[in-house]
């Protein structure tokens, strides 16, 4: 007899649908698995021919054949279990195969029947609903993370008798209901403000332009000086989420099994700040079986890169692709996994080795030991950062917070949507969505200048050396300033501020 059960893998962030096939008939007794199966696959056989005996489903004396199709995506982890345990009993006449064909299954088995939690229940969700599909069947403790998809029956099963007595009819089992009232909350909390830091205005305005044009932004200055608290700060500025956003954050969160114990979709911008430590492969993603990297994990957020200088030059230099084209392609033997990489990357650095350049009176570096500690930074990866912004050192007026308070994170964000508003206005009907993101070949059309801005623009290219990517970036980070401002055209102040931005660099890398 035979029988098929849908069930899935899960390749960067989506999944793709595997039919599990069973087919039982008369011959010489074996147990065979096909379907281009890694090791955790084909050591199921095992798990659940044990399973199915302690349960009292003990296999006939009969050709058992399960193929797991499309044969040409190697299938990989544990989350087959279940479907090739219900594929069998269907096959066997236990289950009827009208009542397995809207389910999707996945989960692994235990020797005793029971099911434990998989990777990917949220994306596996969205897919089984995307092809139609009524209901999915997974273990307990991933039922609270599948029903974040909407859309699709969640049943979550402790063990393979609770999935058999569903499949049967029987009215015992009940399907998983959300608590609908700690869904899409949409609050964020992150527990501190840009009220609470003192001084730096050049700094705060520079964080402004930075996250109302997606901007990447480098912060330079001496210890002590705000710009870890500044890079914390970026997130509650930046506007909330949106449902599609939250959904695929999630997705990223849930194929690395980070989202299971989670009572809702992620709200909160995410906020990475990786160890300068981290590898290559732990910021972009990889492995044997490819997981994301701290890049993915701050997807719609800000990576927080700290001591810039302290980071391994190579690990520097791989981000440079992502900063282009916003995804990550890690190619495999096992196929191609993508992941989102659509990131705000904020890093911090000091001036020199002691930290006080050019503060001679405090700094005791030489001329080679800065040229050397400033050269781990290479220019490519410098010309990717569209604001580069010093924090000098407080007064004792500003350190004692003897000045007026400062404005809140929920003022500046309400006039960072205001002006990322006029950009989607702009750039309706095309693909891009903030002035960072424009192309090199329509910076012309999108920030164009007057003849003065032409004249000034032409004698800061030769004055500052600058790349053909560090003159948009300067054009892109006027046009920001100009929307803040809600001006049409780019006037030349906006100019002066935007090439202030790059100068500072300038300054200091040429010394």
């Amino acid at each position: 007899m035979y029988s098929v059960v849908s069930t899935a893998i899960v390749r960067g962030i989506e999944s793709l649908e595997v039919s599990v096939e069973a087919d039982v008939s008369d011959g010489m007794p074996t147990f065979d698995m096909v379907g281009f199966l890694g090791s955790e696959v084909k050591e199921a056989r095992e798990r659940v021919r044990t399973a199915l005996r302690n349960l009292g489903y003990a296999l006939p004396a009969k050709r058992i054949t399960v193929n797991l199709s499309p044969a040409d995506i190697r299938k990989s982890g544990s989350s087959f279990d279940l479907a090739i345990a219900i594929a069998i009993l269907t096959a066997l006449g236990v289950v009827k195969q009208e009542n397995v064909g809207k389910m999707f299954v996945a989960g692994e088995v235990t020797l005793n029947g029971d099911l434990l939690a998989v990777e990917g229940a949220l994306p596996m969700a969205v897919g089984a609903k995307r092809s139609g599909k009524s209901a999915c069947i997974l273990p307990y403790q991933n039922a609270q993370e599948a029903s974040l998809a909407g859309g699709i029956k969640i049943y979550g099963m402790k063990n393979l008798k609770q999935v058999i007595r569903l499949l049967n009819g029987e009215k015992d089992v009940a399907e998983y209901k959300q608590n609908r009232g700690k869904k899409g909350a949409g609050k964020q909390k992150y527990g501190v403000d840009f009220s609470e830091i003192r001084g730096q205005r050049f700094l705060k305005r520079a964080c402004e332009v930075a996250v109302s044009g997606r901007h990447n932004i480098l912060m330079i200055g001496p210890p002590g000086a705000g710009k870890t608290m500044a890079a914390k700060r970026l997130p509650t500025i930046l506007p909330p989420l949106t449902e599609k956003e939250r959904l695929e954050i999630s997705k990223i969160y849930s194929v690395s099994g980070m989202l299971r114990e989670r009572e809702a979709l992620i709200e909160e911008r995410p906020f990475r700040s990786p160890h300068h430590t981290i590898t290559p492969q732990g910021l972009l993603g990889g492995g044997k079986y490819p997981k994301p990297g701290e890049i993915s994990f701050a997807h719609n957020g800000v990576l927080f890169l700290d001591e810039l200088t302290e980071f391994d030059k190579s690990t520097l230099e791989v981000l440079r692709q992502p900063l282009e084209e916003k995804r990550i392609e890690i190619v495999r033997f096992l196929g191609t996994y993508s992941y989102p990489a659509d990131i705000l990357l904020a890093a911090a650095m000091n001036p020199c080795a002691c930290g006080y350049y050019p503060d001679r009176d405090r700094c005791a570096c030489s001329d080679s030991v800065i040229r050397h500690y400033l050269n781990k930074v290479s220019q490519p990866l410098l010309d990717r950062m569209d604001i580069c912004v010093e924090a000098p050192r407080l007064n004792y007026a500003e350190l004692t917070g003897k000045q007026k308070e400062g404005e809140t994170s929920a003022e500046i964000r309400k006039r960072v949507v205001r002006v990322q508003k006029i950009q989607r206005e702009r750039f309706r009907g095309t693909d891009i969505c903030y002035n960072s993101r424009i192309p090199s070949f329509a910076v012309s059309r999108y920030c164009s200048l007057g003849e003065k801005q032409e004249a000034y623009m032409r004698q800061i290219y030769r004055k500052l050396s600058l790349t053909a990517r560090s003159y948009h970036k300067i054009l892109k980070v006027a046009r920001t300033i100009a929307d803040m401002e809600e001006s049409r055209e780019i006037l030349l102040s906006h100019l002066m501020e935007a090439v202030c931005y790059r100068s500072v660099d300038k300054k200091i890398w040429e010394h």
